[in-house]
């Protein structure tokens, strides 16, 4: 017969040290996960810092690009309402017209013409009245033509001004999922630049301006001729606004993105640039980075970034977000595409 013995229970002594063996393996795992994860170096960092404020301005320039959009969606839209207002006015005032020229048909005699000659007195007036009536019912016709052609007119107005605010609706959509675009990878560098200590964010600022000034020092040597007078004044103009900071989608004058920089400094000069990377590109004759001279507008990184050419490979402009409008060497700008010379 089989035996039923109860299983021995394990001693308090044996639970105590599996329990502190559990325990022990839990805090070299979670060292071990400290270890695999070591506190980032300042330059991985900044690396990974503006690689997102490239990306957060590339979303930034595709933003102002349809605010652009949306701005001439909206005074395309008012002009044709304004058009279809008055169109209905000239409608309604045609048929009223209508209404006058029926009534004079009528006061004339609106009844068969041989009863009207056969009733008549005086054939002389019934020939009158005749003609009269001929010049109304062709000034009806003409009236009735008008009415057909203006009410087609307004027809295609008020289907243009449809499509029109259509056309507006997918744009400011697409200007919500830009601005969330850029918050979103604005908000990701600051987490990452949260990582640093104080002094490490300090010391990353201070070889930034350092840089700057370097590159303001071989701006001064280089002695260059400018693009142009405009291009000079457009770049003296630039050079007024040092220290501002770069803010997304900022026009000046007491912050800037780096087109909004570019369009002020022209504006200063008589230009009237237009407002994006994308579309300033169009706005002069493109030239090669041997051909650049002073004033010449410079694009990087497949045309996100846009800055002023200030001669001896050093560019002015609104670099990034949480730094101000310096000058920089073109050789910590990225990837060069073309110089634009207005």
């Amino acid at each position: 017969m089989a035996s039923h013995r109860r299983p021995k229970q394990p001693s308090r002594t044996r639970v105590t040290v599996l329990t502190a063996t559990a325990a022990a393996a839990v805090a070299l795992s979670a060292q071990a996960g400290a270890i695999a994860a070591p506190k980032p170096k300042i330059d991985d960092v900044k690396s990974k810092v503006d690689k997102l404020h490239h990306e957060a301005e590339e979303a930034t320039e595709q933003y102002n690009q349809a605010e652009e959009r949306r701005g001439k969606l909206q005074k395309e839209i008012s002009a044709l309402q304004d058009k279809v207002a008055r169109g209905q006015g000239e409608l309604n005032d045609l048929r009223d017209s209508i209404g006058s020229v029926a009534s004079a048909q009528y006061r004339s005699g609106g009844i068969d013409p041989s009863l009207q000659l056969f009733l008549s007195s005086d054939p002389d007036t019934y020939l009158d009245k005749a003609s009269a009536i001929d010049q109304l019912s062709a000034k009806q016709a003409d009236v009735l033509q008008s009415i057909q052609e203006k009410q087609r007119i307004l027809a295609q107005q008020r289907a243009e001004a449809t499509t029109k605010l259509a056309d507006l609706e997918s744009v400011r959509k697409t200007l919500g999922e830009k601005k969330k675009s850029f918050q979103g990878k604005l908000s990701e560098a600051q987490k990452l630049l949260n990582t640093l200590t104080a002094a490490e964010r300090a010391k990353m600022q201070a070889d930034e301006q350092r840089a700057s000034r370097a590159a303001g020092d071989r701006v001064d040597l280089g002695n260059e001729v400018p693009a142009s007078e405009r291009g000079r004044v457009a770049l003296n103009a630039a050079a007024t606004q040092q220290g501002k900071p770069y803010v997304s989608g900022a026009e000046g004058p007491n912050s800037y993105d780096c087109s909004g920089l570019t369009q002020w400094a022209y504006r200063q000069a008589g230009v009237s640039l237009t407002r994006t990377t994308y579309t300033q590109q169009n706005d002069g004759v493109k030239i090669g980075r041997s051909q650049l001279k002073p004033g010449d507008l410079v694009f990087f990184n497949s045309l996100s970034h846009v800055g002023l050419y200030a001669g001896n490979n050093t560019i002015l402009h609104a670099p990034k977000p949480g730094a101000v409008v310096r000058y920089e060497s073109m050789d910590y700008m990225g990837t060069f595409q073309f110089g634009v010379r207005i």
